[in-house]
């Protein structure tokens, strides 16, 4: 089994705005953080995902899918992401929902960079713990299996 506390943490973006993806690309990067964008839900499901620690940064309002209805879905699936919501059009209704479905943070752009980065790293910090929780349980299905 893998030791996850070595592999470089990864950034799922989903945005429909390209110009808001390769902007927190490049953020995310200039901190030494992996990133990955996406410009829809059904885009980022079909991407096979590897198994660094990670979060999503997604935007409420996206073509298809909402993040509020995704982040349902994920929680649906049992897709363990810490989630973290961006909107330019979010209500405190709204916050709330995600909030209490389990996003690490709820943003309104414009935000700080500084913000983002934040929830970021309490949205890794989260994923990690899981992993590092999870971990033991996982070495010993692996042993019953051989």
């Amino acid at each position: 089994m893998s030791d996850n506390s070595e592999l470089q943490p990864v950034v799922f973006v989903i945005d429909d705005d390209l110009s808001v993806r390769e902007a927190l690309g490049e953020l995310f990067a200039s901190v030494g953080l992996g990133v990955e964008t996406f410009g829809s839900a059904g885009e980022f499901l079909r991407h096979k995902r590897t198994d660094h620690p990670s979060c999503l940064v997604l935007d409420v309002r996206l073509p298809g899918l909402s993040g509020l209805d995704f982040q349902a879905d994920l929680a649906k699936a049992n897709a363990q992401v810490p989630v973290i919501f961006i909107t330019g059009h979010g209500d405190i209704p709204m916050s709330v929902k995600a909030m209490k479905a389990g996003a690490v943070e709820f943003l309104t752009k414009p935000f700080r960079d500084q913000e983002l980065l934040d929830a970021v790293q309490r949205g890794l910090a989260l994923d990690r713990a899981r992993r590092d929780q999870q971990k033991p349980i996982a070495e010993l299905q692996a042993r019953f299996k051989s």
